[in-house]
C-alpha cells in the first residue's frame, strides 16, 4: 500500500520540511540541533524539519533519530 509523503524545501530560509500526515500536531526539539520533529499529542511522529539543510554535505549523511513515545 502507498503512503503519500508531503515535502517542502525553502531554498531562500534554507529549510526543508517532511510530512508522513496532515494531523494535527507540534514541532519539538531532537537530540541534532537541526532536526525537529512534528509529533501528535500522542508522541507519534508525524514529520520533521531541518534547518540549515545546505551545510550538509552530499556524501555524508545527516543522521537523526525520530522517537515515538508510548
Amino acid at each position: 500500500m502507498a503512503e503519500k509523503v508531503k515535502v517542502w524545501f525553502d531554498a531562500e530560509g534554507d529549510f526543508l520540511e517532511v510530512q508522513f500526515s496532515d494531523a494535527p500536531g507540534f514541532m519539538r526539539p531532537t537530540a541534532h540541533d537541526a532536526v525537529m520533529e512534528r509529533v501528535d499529542d500522542q508522541g507519534h511522529v508525524l514529520g520533521f524539519s531541518v534547518l540549515g539543510i545546505s551545510r550538509f554535505k552530499k556524501d555524508c549523511p545527516l543522521e537523526a533519530e525520530l522517537i515515538t513515545r508510548k
